[in-house]
């Protein structure tokens, strides 16, 4: 296994380049925090040894700063002969040996940053490669200058893409250590070998999510100032057979909106209206233009209900964008560019990753249909859906990319239908009662918060008492014992109605209560981030 070696002392970490036969070694003082580089023989021979698997960056908190490493990972396949891994477990090292310089305050605000960190890792769904820039199409890779191709992963990575790309800044600042800076994607990549007809192709399915305004479902929603839309994700598919490679790639409503918790089932959806949609929106589709040519923009909003004023405001800015038809990229085996792709599908919709996922998964079958075609692989008027094997490896891979999105950014999947009174009940609690963490977290991570140890004011100190926590716990614990009790009649009915009533009042008591007390009750991000306009 291809894998670097972590030494550690008292006063510095030792990190080998995972490179074959390579000797250089990179040394992080844990005093001064400086980082260098060095040779194997200048490893202590007392220094504990641990195996790792990269570098994800190191961040300052309160304590001081912290080394992140990727402890564990899993193949998830090979890609052009290039090895791609999901990290799915992470160290966050400390560089001080001692918190006693630390107040009682500054211990727990670093222990709830360090959660916060911990909880981001958590999620699902990082991804890298030693080898290979998972960060770019493959038709963006193939229109690179040799210069490009003899770039550090790090230098050529597209930002938009890198998770860790705040982690990395004190190894980005210098070139000669970019060999231990390891760009990772958030966001799913499947990979399957395929046969249809007695021909094997590998089919791949790569989602990219963007690092740039990045958060949960409620508290980051439609476009900044620079135009960047909420939890944008660029999904490609791949196809490669016999040396020839195709793709086809795809594109929250780019206005200025947010839909902050408020202790409803589904607050209403605000549009800001001091805010200057249109430059907010030509800043973000001209990007989109830049970087992916042709919009065809696929509008699965609701016209009615609560959604209607978002669906009337998008329409009105995209009615004069033109659209146009979409190829697909393909290279035959000599590396020569048969076709490009020449545009992209944008889709967005409120809360409902099926909706999209249900669309692009069709438009994403129709290219798959003419790139086999043209490769050969299915017969003139075969159709990818009478091929069984390959339409259940084709489904599945497309649900497990929605829910993979979906847990990163809370929205609501095909699994939510499922018990569907359980799952609104969690879904509510989390909108309201823990979100405010979690964008705390990835706000944190990203570098939208830096961690400032000599602020006189802790900016967790937001007073909560108890019933922050115990009302809505109540309202959880009531509810649950009603649903019990229906399900688990007692020995006699009036036994079983005294329970239910009993219960179902404390839950529909408690709710009332919260709810009269309104945002007191909300977790609210309480981290002081860069602009963000809604």
């Amino acid at each position: 296994m291809n894998y670097k070696r972590m030494h550690i002392t008292p006063e510095k970490f030792y990190v080998e380049a995972c490179d074959d036969g390579a000797d250089d070694v990179l040394i992080i003082d844990r005093v001064s925090t400086e980082v260098t580089l060095s040779v194997k023989k200048d490893i202590p021979p007392s220094a504990v040894t641990r195996p790792i698997f990269g570098i994800l960056g190191t961040i300052h908190l309160v304590a001081g700063n912290y080394l992140i490493v990727i402890t564990k990972k899993t193949k998830i396949g090979e890609f052009f002969n290039h090895v791609i891994w999901k990290a799915t477990d992470f160290d966050v090292l400390s560089y001080k040996k001692t918190m006693l310089h630390l107040t009682d305050i500054q211990l727990q605000d670093n222990k709830t940053f360090l959660a916060m960190i911990n909880h981001v890792l958590s999620v699902d769904g990082f991804y890298f490669s030693t080898t290979y820039d998972l960060t770019h199409t493959l038709q963006r890779l193939s229109n690179t200058s040799p210069e490009f191709q003899e770039m550090s992963l790090l230098e050529r990575a597209d930002q938009r893409f890198v998770w860790n790309g705040h982690l990395l800044r004190e190894l980005s600042a210098q070139p000669e250590l970019h060999r231990f800076a390891l760009p990772v994607l958030h966001g799913f990549i499947t990979m399957h070998s395929c046969s249809i007809n007695g021909k094997c192709f590998d089919w791949i399915l790569i989602s990219r999510r963007s690092c740039f305004r990045a958060g949960v479902r409620y508290y980051v929603r439609g476009i900044d100032s620079e135009g960047h839309a909420a939890n944008f994700v660029e999904t490609e598919q791949i196809v490669h057979y016999n040396g020839s490679r195709a793709s086809f790639t795809r594109g929250s409503i780019p206005v200025f909106w947010s839909q902050r918790p408020n202790l409803k089932y589904k607050p209403l959806p605000q549009i800001n209206k001091v805010a200057n949609h249109m430059d907010g929106f030509q800043r973000h589709f001209d990007s989109q233009v830049i970087i992916y040519g042709k919009q065809v923009i696929i509008n699965l909003v609701n016209q009615k209900g609560s959604e209607k004023p978002l669906e009337q405001a998008f329409a009105t800015m995209v009615s004069s964008l033109a659209s146009g038809m979409i190829s697909y990229f393909l290279v035959d085996p000599v590396g020569k560019v048969v076709t490009n792709q020449e545009g992209v599908f944008r889709s967005n919709c409120m809360d409902c990753l099926d909706r999209t996922n249900v669309i692009q998964s069709l438009l994403a079958r129709r290219s798959l249909q003419a790139q086999l075609q043209r490769l050969g692989v299915l017969h003139v008027g075969q159709k990818l859906e009478e091929q069984d094997e390959f339409e259940k490896i084709y489904k599945n891979a497309w649900a497990d990319n929605a829910n993979a999105c979906a847990k990163q950014t809370g929205k609501r999947t095909q699994l939510g239908l499922l018990m569907d009174g359980w799952n609104s009940l969690i879904r509510y609690y989390k909108n309201n009662f823990s979100d405010g963490f979690r964008q705390d977290s990835i706000d944190l991570f990203l570098g939208n918060y830096s961690v400032d140890e000599l602020e006189s004011h802790s900016p967790l100190s937001v007073p909560r008492d108890l019933k922050f926590l115990a009302l809505p716990i109540i309202m959880v614990v009531a509810f649950s014992m009603c649903i019990i009790c229906l399900l688990m009649a007692g020995d006699t009915w009036t036994e079983t109605l005294a329970y239910v009533l009993f219960w179902g009042v404390a839950s529909i008591g408690t709710f009332f209560i919260i709810l009269y007390n309104g945002k007191d009750f909300v977790d609210a991000p309480r981290l002081v981030q860069k602009e963000k306009i809604d």
